[in-house]
């Protein structure tokens, strides 16, 4: 039980440091099937599809898995502009980017973390990860659940947790993106980032987090004109 404790803890802090999601999964996932057909043709030709040639292995995954496709697809743009192969320098993969980290995470080998069934898999597990591990109300308006979700993914939940506890230190409401936004920025100044209720230290990126965060919902709402749910 301790042997076990340990190595999630220190999945929590790797997750949190370096990538920025903090699960609270301790138990690996099963990942797709080995089979690539088995959400269909993996690439559809021009005219086949609306959004990406990865339609089909999106609207799949992501329904079984609970989240918006099309969501899932402008982060997809936003990482890869559905590039499979891309590499990122820190080692990020696939039309998602996936750290070898959560590849491991979730039991995936890191040879198969690119393939683009498994690489969309993983971005919608660690969706639910995210969405699991903030707590958000029920009745948390929907726009700002996907923003502080995307804030999270992009910039790390737990920052994204330091902003929801500051604005709740001064008397805000931290299930208001508009407000968690706020404490994103705020939270590169000493005066926030070494207040008792910061557990993740200094964040110097919360500009380009509401940056990404604004570009993947403008590429969203383009693409819910373009497909149906």
């Amino acid at each position: 039980m301790l042997k076990k404790t340990v190595l999630t803890f220190a999945f929590l802090t790797i997750m949190t440091t370096f990538y920025g999601f903090d699960a609270r999964y301790g138990a690996a996932a099963v990942s797709p099937d080995n089979d690539s057909t088995a959400y269909g043709n993996p690439l559809l030709r021009e005219g086949e599809y609306v959004i990406s040639a990865y339609d089909a292995i999106f609207r799949n995954i992501s329904g079984r898995e609970g989240h918006d496709w099309r969501l899932m697809s402008a982060i997809a743009y936003h990482e890869s502009r559905f590039r499979s192969d891309l590499v990122s320098h820190r080692g990020a993969r696939g039309l998602m980017q996936i750290m070898p980290s959560v590849a491991r995470h979730f039991a995936v080998p890191a040879e198969r973390a690119a393939e683009p069934e498994t690489n969309v898999w993983l971005a919608n597990k660690l969706m639910t990860t995210i969405l699991g591990s903030l707590h958000l109300p029920a009745e948390i308006p929907e726009r700002d659940r996907m923003s502080m979700a995307l804030a999270s993914y992009n910039g790390g939940i737990g920052h994204v947790k330091d902003a929801r506890r500051l604005a709740l230190f001064y008397g805000e409401n931290p299930d208001s993106w508009e407000v968690v936004a706020r404490y994103l920025i705020l939270e590169s100044e000493p005066e926030y980032y070494g207040n008792e209720v910061v557990e993740c230290g200094r964040f110097t990126g919360g500009r380009r987090t509401l940056a990404y965060v604004d570009d993947v919902l403008g590429r969203y709402d383009k693409y819910c004109r373009m497909a149906a749910k």
